[in-house]
Formats: structure tokens, sequence, C-alpha cells
């Protein structure tokens, strides 16, 4: 399992990543004075109360609630990880992510042991391409010229060969016990129990899987004997995650972002056979159904992904599941469209019928994600009866339940209306017209009580996460380590880490501390709206830091006094007691 990615390269990266540049490729913004907007995509609204600020690196939701870093973004709207956020903020800086390990070995190390998996995937590419290149692979040849596919293609997929034998690949590149060790941890060898070794992949056409990065993470293999498996993967390894990558991805990028759409389809063939006949924004799942990881992979490509299944059973049912964890990634504008192949047909055959025209056309007139889910849950009951028109609106409820509030989930409601006469509408999204205003307007106007409810620590933290040049004002601040009030402790870590990193930006001091208990509360007082001018902040400041220093001497005069009355204070004792006292009055 990968390790923790070190604090001090997380902290690093958000000074590097610019949050309007994070947000603006996945949600135009447009520049409002010093911050930017837009209508928000986390709930539906047509007058944009969503706000980046440069300054700060923080985005704010006025309507919804919703805000946060670059980070928190990316975890939010592409539904990733904290580590998946981090590395792709790394990935569009070009930095990569050192892992520490967990039983305390350096991230050097870590990153030694990935170099070594890596490179022992790069040599068995290099070796499968010249087998295929060699006259002993002539079946291998005919297989893929019987298939169609010519050299150029086979080359832009760096297609190769697995020839028969069980040490081809073992006698070839296992020439160490580090090397072994190292085709073992990649998938490449198999260890049995008496310590011997043998290949994989035999007698089998080789397609190199790739992560959305361009690394090669894995091997896919179609036998070309009579082997049970007819496609073999390789298996979980540090570099390779069957759920979280797509074949062709790598590849097909570019086009997928110019076509506007992407094509799931069920084989590696498929894939490379569309791409030969220019349709070269299609991908492949890595032998399980359509994940929600890597839809929201793909999302970040397009906002569009079409299913294109076999008609059969077994296509209905992969296009079924894929629909099931595609639901909850249905944001904004995000759609999903099905196109099933005539019987006997799949993507590669047909492409080869009816060409790149032809299979574009039936793309075009592929089925809406209402039309599927409501068209098969409609064949389940008999609608000719009115308790079934209300079991259809029973059975459609989890599946709508899980769309984000927006048009989509809105649009099915009515369908389901159309059809069934049963009103579900409490699933859509209530009107937030009225709450935005009502947001606005108490923005505009705080109460009283709204401005004194924080305590003043709490305003400090706040006044600090948003100005983080205040931290130059205090002289001392080790007071406030020993200071026995609730938060004090926190101000202190704050403002030491402002002053260790004197160009910190509010966003980058927020994701520091990231996953311990004070994030929560720390990302709403970024968030606090306190309508002070500079000035006012930077004396209101000044005086919680002047009152919280009063507070120090109080207690410790208290804790002098205390002492002095059950012994006798030492002549140093007695002179801070003097002190502190006059300072008091």
């Amino acid at each position: 399992m990968a390790g923790r990615i070190p604090r001090h390269f997380i902290d690093d990266l958000i000074q590097r990543v610019d949050i309007v540049d994070v947000i603006d490729a996945r949600v135009p913004l447009k520049k409002a004075g010093k911050e930017y907007t837009a209508c928000c995509p986390f709930h539906n609204e047509k007058t944009p109360s969503f706000t980046v600020s440069p300054a700060k690196q923080f985005y704010h939701c006025f309507g919804c609630g919703a805000h946060g870093t670059a980070v928190g973004f990316l975890m939010e709207y592409e539904n990733l990880s904290f580590p998946e956020a981090v590395e792709a903020l790394a990935d569009q800086a070009g930095i990569p992510v050192p892992r520490e390990t967990g039983d305390g070995a350096s991230a050097f190390q870590q990153k030694q042991d990935t170099a070594s998996l890596a490179q022992a995937l790069t040599e068995s590419d290099r070796y499968f391409r010249e087998q295929l290149r060699k006259a002993s692979a002539g079946e291998a040849v005919e297989y893929l010229k019987n298939r169609g596919l010519d050299g150029k293609t086979a080359a832009d997929f760096s297609l190769g060969y697995a020839p028969p034998g069980w040490d081809n690949l073992l006698k070839h590149l296992g020439t160490t016990p580090q090397k072994r060790e190292a085709l073992v941890k990649s998938g490449m060898l198999i260890e049995k129990d008496n310590g011997d070794f043998y290949d994989r992949f035999r007698h089998r056409i080789m397609f190199p899987i790739h992560n959305y990065r361009g690394q090669l993470v894995a091997f896919g293999g179609r036998t070309l004997g009579d082997d049970k498996a007819k496609y073999l993967n390789s298996p979980e390894t540090p570099l390779f995650h069957k759920g979280r990558d797509l074949y062709g991805l790598y590849i097909g990028r570019n086009d997928i972002k110019e076509a506007g759409h992407a094509v799931i389809v069920e084989g590696y063939m498929d894939v490379v056979s569309l791409a030969q006949f220019g349709v070269r924004y299609a991908v492949a799942t890595l032998g399980t159904a359509t994940t929600q990881q890597q839809l929201e992979r793909l999302f970040r490509f397009t906002d569009e992904i079409v299913f294109c299944f076999d008609g059969d059973n077994a296509g209905r049912k992969a296009a079924w599941r894929g629909l099931e964890n595609a639901l909850p990634a249905l944001k904004g504008t995000r759609q999903i469209r099905f196109l099933f192949m005539p019987e006997g047909e799949d993507p590669d055959t047909l492409v080869r019928k009816e060409g790149a025209d032809g299979f574009e056309a039936r793309l075009r007139k592929a089925e809406s994600l209402g039309d599927f889910l409501l068209g098969n849950l409609s064949k389940q009951v008999d609608m000719t009866r009115l308790d079934e028109k209300v079991r259809l609106a029973e059975m459609a409820r989890p599946h709508i339940e899980k769309i984000p509030d927006g048009a989509l989930k809105n649009m099915l409601l009515d369908q389901l209306y159309k059809l069934s006469g049963q009103d579900i509408s409490g699933l859509a999204a209530k009107p937030v017209a009225d709450a935005n205003r009502r947001g606005r307007d108490a923005a505009a106007n705080p109460s009283p009580a709204a401005q004194g409810a924080k305590s003043k620590i709490a305003r400090a933290l706040g006044f600090l996460l948003q100005n983080p040049q205040l931290a130059s004002i205090p002289e001392d601040i080790e007071f406030l380590s020993d200071l026995p009030v609730p938060g004090a402790q926190l101000l202190h870590d704050v403002l030491q880490l402002v002053r260790d990193q004197p160009t910190i930006h509010t966003g980058a001091i927020l994701e520091h501390f990231h996953g311990t208990r004070d994030y929560k509360a720390l990302s709403s007082l970024v968030a606090w709206q306190h309508y002070l001018s500079e000035n006012d902040v930077n004396t209101e400041f000044q005086a919680v830091l002047d009152d919280l220093d009063k507070q120090r001497r109080r207690i410790h005069i208290q804790q002098l006094l205390d002492k002095a009355q059950s012994s006798r204070l030492t002549p140093d004792e007695q002179r801070l007691l003097n002190q502190l006292l006059t300072v008091e009055k």
C-alpha cells in the first residue's frame, strides 16, 4: 500500500498552484473585482453566489455554504480522496509525488521501490514488442492481420507478444534476485510455493496499460491458445488499480476533449480498432464493471460519456451496473447515454462494416439516461395497472435519489411523473433563490449578535487566517502555549506556521491542518465574513492579543498568590509578582 504524502510536500504544492486555474478548468469563472464568480457547481442556482479569492486561495458559496481550498474543491467536485486530489494538483504542476512508507523508511526508498517496479514493466514491454517483430511471432502477426489491424495502429498502442513457454521472460529479465523480486511485485512473474518462478503471460497478444498520466502500470493479454481465460490482466500492484485506470485514456485524452464525449467499450481490441478507423475517444475498463472512480476520472476530460456494449443480456447488465455507479457523479452538465450493438456485433466488427461515420451516427442516437433507466424499470411492471405504476415510482426512487440536485434530476422526476402519474418531486432540490437572497441580505446586514457570537480567540484566528501578514504584529507568541484557554495553542501554532513561512497564503495555511480535528473549525473561519476594514482588523487582532496577555498575567498572579498562602515565595518569585501587579495596575 502506498505510504503517506509528506506534509512538507503538500505545503509546498499548495503554494505553487493557483486555485483560480484549478476551478476555472472545470467551472468557468468571471472576474468580479478582486475575486471571481460563477454559479455554484454544488447546488442548483441561477444567480452566481460562488466566489473564488486569488488572495486567499479559497472558494466560498454564499448560497449553500460550500467552501475550501484547491484540494477541497477537487475532492468535492471530482469525488477524489485527499491523496488523489493532491496527486491531481501535483500532476497539473508537473511535480512527482513522494511517499513515506509506513515502517518509517524514507520517501526516497519508497520512490526507489516504485522505480524498480516501473523499470520491470518497461523492460517487459520492450521484450514483448521485440517478440512481435520476430519471425517466430508469425501466429501473433497473422491473428492481428485477421482482425484487420494495421502495423501503424499496433505500433501506436505498443502491442506485443508473449511467446509460448513458462520461462521466456524469466530467462530474459530475471537474471538477479532483485530483478526477479521486482518482476513478481509488478505482476510479470508468479512465484511458486517452492520458490521457483514462471511467466504470468504466455502465448498471448500483449496490450500495455497506462494510467491517465501516461505511466506504464500493467498489461492485458489476449490468448492465442485454448486458455479458459480469453483475456488476462496484471494483478493489483502498488502501481496498478483495476478500478481506477482505463485502457486507452492516456492515448485518447486529447481526442476526448476535442470530440466532447467519451465512449466506454468492453474490450481492448474495440478501443484499438475504433482508433484505427479514426474514433480515438474510446476507453475500456480493466476486467471489472465500470467504477465511480473511473467515471470521475473520465469526467475530468468531458461532460458526456456513452456506454457502448453488446446488445445481449450480459452487455445490458454491464450497462446497468455502469449506470448505478454513474448516478452520484452526474453533477452540473454531466450526462451519460447508452448504445447497444446489433446482435452478433461489437464495436470492433461494426466500425469495420460501417466506418467511423456509421459508428458516430449510431452514437448520436444513443439512448438517454432517462430512457434507459425508466425503460428498464417499466419492463418489470404492468403499466396498465395503477398499483404497478406506484411500484415503478418506488423502484425508481432510490436511483433518482443518488443524482445530485439539478436539471437532470428534475427532468427525470418529470419523466417519471408522465409515466407513472406519481409525484415524488420532494426529491428535487428546494428552490434556492429565496435562500440565496436571505443569505445575501444577512451578509450585507449582519446583526450585532452575529458579529459578537465568536469567541475572541476564534475571531483572532479568523483575522489571521484571512490576513497572514498579521503574524508580524506580536513580538512574543510563546505565552500562548502556556495559556490554559481553549484555542490558545492553535492560535500559537498558526502564528508560528506563518512566521516560519512568511509568504504562505490562506489556502496553504488551511491545508497544513488537513486531517486534524481543527481543520473544520479553521475552514469555517476562513469563510467567515467579519465586515471590518483592514485598519479595524489590525486593531482588533492586537486587542485580542493584549487581552490574552493580560489573561496570562492574571493567571500567573493568581498562581503566585496561591503559593504565597501555602508557602514562602522565593526572592525571584516575589520580584516577579511585584512586577506583574505593577503592570496590572
